[in-house]
């Protein structure tokens, strides 16, 4: 019997391409904010330099084996890539995956997420709020014929031996469900498509917060809502009634809700949009106990485990949130309680999102880095495999 099915969210920006050169100079990738980020206060964890791998090139197959070496190593299933489609056949980032696909090298599953969102420039780096946030890539949804086009890049990746599959259906991810204003057309879409080109169907999953403050009306608008921090229900059957299979929670949110109180913390967040505020730290431990509602458990909602998160290197001094006291022993712990939350599950549907495999600039990873070495990567092995 599984413990869990552990899938890591991967990045693959961490090689030069002309968009970046464009707006940030040759050669920018995020190990430039990582390596020059500083600390903020008395005991903040910066810079955080890695460790095996270095600053590593991903259109290097080496590191990719390493990598993947690695993950298969401490039990992780698979990576899932971040994918960037932004209509029209546009996409950024492609290269590492593509040459995965290619190569058939690593032997290591995979699966993709589509992470439908504009880049601006204060995606990747600290652009302070009074000054201009140049669009380098507009997000947009042209329509059937991209969908399909969209679909076509994909199903070499679906038809591959090592995509990830759910009930026997390759598995895709959407990132921003509620910024996708054509949402229902995609699915159908999708789904015919699948079948049409021999697939079993396709298994199609949203990233949800447990406690968002959007919602879908009856008549299919958004609206503003006060999250209910007691019961997810309502918030997950309003992206499963709009047509997908299953979700991937994310608790963080709702974890600081519970940590700053609901009404604090709406007020920070509407605050935040006005002026800028210095980050606020948390404190791991707290955050950890209360990162996952009652409804992770459903059948079709798959929680995210989130080993550390400091996105300094990115925002500087307007990060909104810096976790600490994030040790691979507290990460350990956290882990534990979703293997125990989803224990009851199928094997088959006991799928953990690792948040994620290398988020660099995030403080969001488990790769090697030069103060806790592998110890975040061995407390995963130590949970899903009992070693």
């Amino acid at each position: 019997m599984k413990k869990a099915r552990v899938i890591a969210y991967y990045l693959p920006q961490f090689h030069p391409i002309p968009e970046n050169d464009a707006i940030w100079g040759k050669g920018f990738t995020e190990w430039r904010s990582v390596a020059k980020a500083k600390p903020l206060f008395r005991g903040h964890y910066q810079p955080r330099i890695p460790a095996d791998l270095g600053f590593y090139d991903l259109r290097l197959p080496e590191v990719r084996d390493q990598q993947a070496a690695m993950a298969q190593d401490a039990g992780i299933e698979g990576f899932c890539y971040w994918h960037y489609w932004f209509g029209n056949g546009k996409m950024l980032l492609q290269r590492p995956f593509e040459d995965v696909l290619a190569s058939g090298k690593p032997d290591f599953p995979f699966c993709l997420c589509w992470a439908n969102h504009s880049w601006l420039t204060s995606t990747w780096t600290n652009v302070k709020r009074h000054e201009a946030k140049t669009v380098i890539i507009e997000q947009t949804y042209p329509g059937i014929e991209d969908y399909e086009n969209h679909f076509q890049y994909c199903l070499p990746a679906f038809r591959d031996k090592r995509y990830i599959t759910v009930d026997g259906k390759p598995i895709f991810g959407i990132f921003d469900p509620y910024g996708f204003p054509d949402m229902k057309v995609f699915i159908k879409c999708w789904r015919e498509l699948a079948i049409k080109n021999g697939l079993p169907g396709i298994y199609l999953y949203a990233i949800t917060p447990s406690a968002g403050t959007l919602r879908y009306d009856a008549e299919g608008h958004l609206k503003r809502c006060i999250p209910d921090l007691k019961s997810s229900a309502e918030a997950y059957h309003n992206i499963l009634d709009f047509g997908f299979d299953a979700i991937n929670s994310n608790g963080m949110q709702r974890a600081e809700m519970l940590y700053n109180g609901k009404v604090q913390d709406l007020f920070r967040r509407v605050l935040e949009r006005f002026i800028d505020l210095p980050c606020k730290k948390y404190n791991y431990v707290k955050i950890s106990k209360n990162m996952f509602a009652p409804e992770d458990c459903w059948e079709n909602v798959y929680p995210t485990v989130y080993p550390q998160w400091d996105r300094t290197p990115r925002q500087g001094k307007r990060t909104q949130n810096v976790y600490v006291n994030s040790t691979p022993e507290n990460f350990k712990q956290q882990l534990a309680r979703a293997v125990e939350l989803i224990s009851n599950k199928q094997d088959e549907h006991k799928l953990l999102f690792l948040k994620a495999w290398n988020e660099w600039a995030e403080g969001d990873y488990v790769e090697p880095d030069l103060k806790y070495g592998h110890g975040f990567i061995d407390a995963i092995k130590e949970v899903v495999l009992g070693s």
